[in-house]
């Protein structure tokens, strides 16, 4: 039956308003859990400064004579570390008329625009505290880097044969060998080094597809029910390995792909020089101008309470 002559639909009408729903959808992913993990320290200055200290090993021959005059113990001097600061940003830029006009979904367009920012910032900063980058003291002409976690942590590790570790000052970076597929033994080897180094970590820090293969590991292989058939469990969220120590495994999509770390929180900090803000810029003309900033440093108190698997495959 085709339409009666003359009737007037909305293909003719030129008055019909819009619909545009009020709610913007986004689903790019924004958490940052090792940042969140990080307790706070603070820096004073751009190149962040700490100490570490070791004790002899312990002896079995310690044994003196009876009567015997006391001997002075050689002292161990302590170890001084450091970082530096690095300034990250973002910047968001709107003109004077799209923040007056009617808009869907928000009602500041600068509002909106700094809340986006201030994710992706935040990304930015956990992609830094993770990778393998050294640090750059930085000149006039030169950017200050803060070196990331790869760059410290040597002793606790599971590597490649062909696999180099870093001094573990942050002055130079771990290089990479032959990727491996990710075993329970590796997990075991690291932390194994923790434990006999004296460290506790807590955290066990990994990607998507490293997280996936933990779940193959031998102490999961019976995946388990509510009674529901429907529903089944296949995740491992904490590993105890055969010394005790129980870490918890946090997927972080910054982490890179080929190394998980573990970490005790209390041996690691965020260290801000000028900690998260918003500077409101000259304006230029008819814009208007936000800057989110913030220097920070990675604060990796003493690298033997961390341990690290690398040399990864990826798929």
């Amino acid at each position: 039956m085709g339409l009666p002559s003359d009737t007037f639909t909305t293909y003719d009408s030129v008055g019909n308003r819009e619909d545009l729903s009020d709610i913007i959808y986004d689903v790019t992913p924004t958490e940052t859990p090792f940042l969140t993990a990080l307790p706070k320290g603070k820096s004073t200055s751009t190149k962040h400064e700490w100490q570490t200290r070791a004790l002899t090993a312990a002896s079995g021959s310690n044994a003196v004579l009876e009567g015997d005059d006391a001997t002075t113990d050689a002292s161990t001097a302590n170890t001084r570390v450091y970082n530096y600061t690095q300034i990250s940003d973002k910047v968001a830029r709107v003109t004077g008329t799209q923040e007056a006009v009617n808009k869907a979904g928000r009602s500041s367009e600068m509002a909106l625009q700094m809340e986006d920012r201030m994710k992706e910032l935040k990304r930015d900063v956990e992609t830094v505290l993770l990778q393998n980058v050294a640090y750059v003291a930085g000149n006039s002409s030169t950017a200050r880097k803060s070196a990331g976690l790869s760059c410290y942590v040597k002793t606790n590790i599971s590597k490649a044969s062909d696999g180099t570790a870093a001094t573990g000052n942050g002055s130079d970076t771990y290089t990479t060998g032959t990727a491996r597929a990710l075993q329970e033994t590796h997990f075991e080897s690291a932390l194994s080094l923790c434990w006999d180094n004296g460290g506790n970590p807590s955290l066990g820090v990994m990607n998507s597809f490293q997280k996936r293969k933990v779940a193959s590991f031998s102490g999961s292989s019976s995946k388990t029910s509510d009674g529901d058939k429907r529903k089944v469990t296949n995740n491992v969220e904490i590993y105890i390995d055969p010394l005790g120590t129980e870490v918890r495994m946090l997927p972080c999509r910054q982490m890179p792909a080929g190394t998980i770390f573990f970490v005790d929180p209390d041996y690691a900090k965020f260290a801000p020089l000028r900690n998260f803000q918003t500077i409101d810029l000259a304006k230029t003309g008819d814009s208007i101008r936000k800057q989110i900033l913030v220097e920070y440093t990675l604060e990796v108190c003493n690298e033997k309470a961390h341990g690290a698997v690398y040399d990864l495959t990826t798929s």
